[in-house]
């Protein structure tokens, strides 16, 4: 097998081959390594690469298979994660100065559990500043989107897609507050997922807003994504709000189908005039597959959908400033001035602001559980537009207008969900005319994971999106 074709396996196809012995977990590794040095320099997906340490730790897996051992679920398997995320004797900088030298002593519950289900840590990603979105000059570099430099991979999980999508690892961990990890799954073309609240431990994961910060796993696959999930959730003692729930094995119902499944279409989301025509189309026909595969689709009514967006900023920045004080008191001058404005505007927010913000999640997550007792599954797309250029994002606010559409419109999408402590899954949902990915977004009941996945792995394996290649990385020159 050569190294492309080894890059280009999922997790779980890496995993087994490498059980089977038909694929050395050294050479999976090195094969992934090959391809940051030879990518990376232009895609920016990477902060640190921990070459002899992985190369090591795929030794030691060998050897357990050599002895007849069992290397858990993830044998071998490269990942790489948000450089959010606690990593013993590895640099972890949050994508911010104010953590250049910060060396965490232990590890964070989900790396921990991924190094127990045998995957091999190959380093650490490129984020925006403290995971909150709209860096401008990012320290480590700004990471580009493999299907066009010119474009946006989304925030703040800006690495983990983009190594993804330039299949710069296996899978990868993001971090999901507002859609930090569906968004940039959207917007590069992979997995992305936001567990219920509670399902996940945040143990060594740096916060943002404590009831919204979730760990979201980002894969190749709808299948790869249930494993890593499986492999992560559960009960920790380091983190008191986990949920005791037993974790079921995601994959056990994953092949059943969608016949008889209720799909609600969100009419909120969909009918705006400002969504994207593609995105619009690409939508329409994701819900023609699964009335072909045997679901049964309605249309379904959010009221406070369509302002998910405002609530989840006046929540969310607001908490974040809080989260934050510190640096803005004594470090404010290592941050980056988007960051920093972003911070000390949301530190102003009145507290009557935040107070109907609150409210207003209140009703949301009661209108969401009310609309779950009909149907089984919510449709709406990721993002209402594909990934924008990067001079989009810094230009100048022109008027109000732009201000909502920039801060409160792309979020109602995804902070829908994230308000209301419920799962949801971005998934490839088709492409615009000029070859930008599309994100299919569906969100389920609280703990309902196990049916995210039979909706995502049905869609999947009925189209051919997932299967695409960012023509990007197939130039030799990059």
């Amino acid at each position: 097998m050569s190294p492309t074709e080894i890059a280009f396996l999922s997790a779980t196809e890496t995993a087994r081959a490498i059980k089977a012995k038909e694929l050395s977990p050294v050479d999976a590794v090195q094969a992934y390594l090959e391809r940051i040095d030879r990518l990376d320099s232009r895609l920016a997906a990477y902060i640190t690469v921990i070459r002899e340490e992985a190369l090591g730790n795929a030794q030691l897996v060998a050897d357990r298979i050599q002895r007849g051992e069992d290397p858990g679920p993830l044998a071998g398997v490269p990942i790489a994660v948000k450089d959010q995320y606690w990593t013993k004797g590895i640099l972890t900088t949050n994508g911010s100065k104010v953590y250049q030298d910060f060396v965490p002593t232990e590890d964070s519950t989900v790396i921990q559990r991924l190094r127990e289900a045998g995957s091999v840590l190959l380093g650490k990603l490129n984020l925006s500043e403290l995971a909150m979105g709209g860096t401008q000059n990012p320290p480590w570099g700004i990471p580009a989107n493999p299907w066009n430099f010119d474009c946006s991979p989304g925030e703040s999980s800006s690495g983990s897609g983009v190594a993804l999508a330039a299949h710069l690892c296996a899978a990868s961990m993001g971090e999901d507050t507002g859609g930090s990890g569906r968004g940039p799954a959207s917007y590069c073309g992979v997995v992305g997922l936001r567990p219920t609240f509670t399902r996940v431990s945040r143990f060594g994961m740096t916060h943002m807003c404590w009831f919204m910060d979730a760990a979201a796993p980002m894969t190749k696959t709808v299948e790869d994504c249930a494993v890593m999930l499986g492999v992560i959730a559960g009960y920790d003692e380091k983190d008191p709000y986990t949920s005791r729930k037993p974790v079921p094995d995601y994959t056990a119902n994953m092949r059943d189908g969608v016949k008889r499944l209720r799909v609600g279409l969100i009419k909120e989301l969909h009918q705006t005039p400002d969504m994207h025509p593609d995105v619009r189309a690409a939508i329409e026909a994701s819900l023609e597959t699964f009335r072909e595969l045997g679901a049964e689709v309605k249309e379904v009514s959010i009221p406070l959908a369509e302002l998910a967006g405002a609530i989840f900023v006046g929540i969310a920045d607001t908490e974040g400033a809080g989260a934050r004080d510190e640096i803005l008191r004594n470090q404010p001058g290592d941050l980056d001035q988007a960051s920093r404005t972003r911070l000390q505007s949301a530190a102003l927010v009145p507290a009557k602001v935040y107070n109907r913000a609150a409210k207003a999640r209140v009703l949301l997550r009661r209108q969401l559980i009310e609309v779950l007792k009909d149907v089984d599954i919510l449709v709406s797309p990721t993002s209402p537009y594909p990934a924008p250029k990067h001079t989009d994002l810094t230009a100048k606010f022109e008027n109000a207008e732009d201000v909502r559409n920039r801060f409160f419109f792309r979020r109602a999408y995804t902070g829908i969900y994230s308000l209301t402590a419920l799962p949801a899954i971005s998934i490839p949902g088709g492409f615009t005319a000029d070859g930008l990915p599309i994100g299919l977004q569906l969100g389920a009941a609280p703990f309902a994971e196990e049916t995210l996945f039979r909706a995502a792995y049905a869609y999947e394996q009925a189209t051919s999106w997932h299967t695409r290649v960012a023509p990007a990385i197939l130039d030799e020159s990059v």
